[in-house]
C-alpha cells in the first residue's frame, strides 16, 4: 500500500504511535517504511535491538552515498493519539504525537524518492533507528555503520523556527547515579544504618560544583530529572539514584566532566557508588564542510542546542547538517504541529540536491 499524498502517508505513520521501547510498534512502523522504501527502489534490511527496529536502505545512483538519518520512535506513549494530541488538519497546520518530531521527516524522505526513482540521481543510504528519543543506546554504531563511505548526512529532525537547518548540537550524556547504604530501624538502632539518599544528596551537590566549575571550557547543562530512594520515615533507607541529564558545548568540558563523575567516591563509610552512562552523544562542533553542505542546499546552517543522532555523524567528521524536517513547533508537548506547505517545500528541494542535472 503506498499513499498518494505526503498528507496521507503522514496520517498512516501518525496513527502507528510508536513510543521508545516498543518493539512491537516500531516493528509495525518499520514495516511501513519498508514497504515505501522498496516501492522507491531500495533494497532495505531490518536490525532488532532491545528497544526497537532500525532500518538501512540502500538506493543505487551516482557518487558515494547520501546518507538521510531518522527516527522511528516518539515521546508519546500508546493512547496519545485518542487522548490529548488527536490527528487533525485545520489549514495549513496538521497536529498529532510525532507529527513534527519526526514523522514528517520520514514523509520527506519517501516523496522526494519517490519521484525521484526513474531520474538520474545521487545514490542515496536512509538510516532510521528506533531508540532515537531515549539517547540512541542500542542504535549508536548502526548509524555509524550505515556512515562508511557516505559523501555527507542530512539528518531530518526539526529545523530552527525559521526553517535554517542545524550545523553543531550540543553533546548530551544521560547518567545513572546508584547509591547502597545499609538499612536500619531509625530510631532504636541510628548508628547500624548507612543512608542512601543523605549519600546522594551530598553526591548531587558534589556533582552540582563539578558542573558549574568556573574552570571548565564552556558552561555545562546539568538536570536531575529524577530521584527516588526510601520508603519509610522510620527506615534509614539502603538504596537512592537518581537521572541526570548533561549537555556539553565542546568535547573538553564533556571529557573533563564525564571523567570527574566516574571518579566519584562514597563520602560515607559503609555507602558504594555506581555511576552508569545510560547513553552518550558526543558533542557536534560545526565544520566548513557542514556549512557548505547547507548551502549546497540552499539554506542557512545554525548551531542548535538538543542533541540527536547526527551528532554522532558530525563529531566523527562526516559533512553533516540536520533539520531538515518541515518546520513547525511544539516537540514533545501537547502543541505539536507541522506546516504542510513546509512538507512540500522540503520534498522539492531534497529532490533538486539529490537530482543529476
Amino acid at each position: 500500500m503506498h499513499d498518494s499524498t505526503p498528507v496521507e502517508l503522514l496520517r498512516r505513520l501518525v496513527q502507528i504511535e510508536s513510543p521508545s521501547n516498543d518493539t512491537a510498534a516500531s516493528a509495525r512502523m518499520a514495516g511501513v517504511m519498508t514497504t515505501e522504501l522498496e516501492a522507491c527502489g531500495a533494497a532495505v534490511a531490518a536490525e532488532r535491538t532491545p528497544a526497537g527496529t532500525n532500518l538501512r536502505a540502500d538506493l543505487p545512483g551516482e557518487g558515494a552515498p547520501i546518507l538521510l538519518v531518522g527516527h522511528l520512535d516518539t515521546v508519546w506513549p500508546l493512547g496519545t493519539l485518542d487522548g490529548e494530541v488527536p490527528w487533525s488538519v485545520d489549514g495549513d497546520t496538521v497536529r498529532g504525537p510525532g507529527v513534527y518530531d519526526m514523522k514528517s521527516g520520514l514523509v520527506v524522505m519517501v516523496h522526494a524518492l519517490r519521484a525521484l526513482k526513474n531520474q538520474p540521481r545521487r545514490a542515496v543510504r536512509v538510516a532510521l533507528v528506533g531508540d532515537e528519543e531515549i539517547g540512541s543506546p542500542h542504535s549508536r554504531e548502526f548509524v555509524l555503520r550505515s556512515a562508511a563511505g557516505v559523501a555527507a548526512a542530512i539528518g531530518f529532525e526539526s529545523p530552527h523556527p525559521d526553517g535554517a537547518l542545524k550545523i553543531g548540537r550540543r553533546g548530551s550524556c544521560r547518567v545513572r547515579i546508584d547509591v547502597a547504604g545499609r538499612a536500619s530501624h531509625a530510631a532504636l538502632d541510628p548508628e547500624a544504618g548507612v543512608s542512601a539518599v543523605d549519600e546522594l544528596l551530598d553526591q548531587l551537590l558534589r556533582i552540582r560544583a563539578i558542573t558549574s566549575d568556573p574552570t571548565l571550557t564552556s558552561p555545562v547543562l546539568c538536570n536531575a530529572g529524577t530521584i527516588a530512594g526510601g520508603g519509610r520515615a522510620n527506615v534509614i533507607p539502603d538504596a537512592a539514584h537518581a537521572e541526570l541529564g548533561l549537555r556539553f558545548a565542546d568535547a573538553t568540558a564533556e571529557a573533563r566532566v564525564l571523567e570527574q563523575l566516574e571518579a566519584l567516591a562514597p563520602i560515607r563509610p559503609g555507602a558504594s557508588i555506581r555511576v552508569t552512562r545510560l547513553s552518550q552523544r558526543p558533542t557536534w562542533q560545526p565544520s566548513e564542510a557542514d556549512a557548505q553542505l547547507a548551502t549546497q542546499l540552499g539554506l542557512a546552517g545554525q548551531p542548535a542546542a538538543g542533541g540527536g543522532d547526527t551528532n554522532f555523524l558530525g563529531a566523527a567528521g562526516v559533512p553533516t547538517v540536520d533539520g531538515f524536517g518541515p518546520r513547525g513547533g511544539g516537540a514533545h508537548a501537547i502543541t505539536e504541529h507541522a506546516s504542510l506547505a513546509s512538507l512540500d517545500e522540503r520534498i522539492v528541494q531534497l529532490q533538486e540536491f539529490l537530482k543529476i542535472r
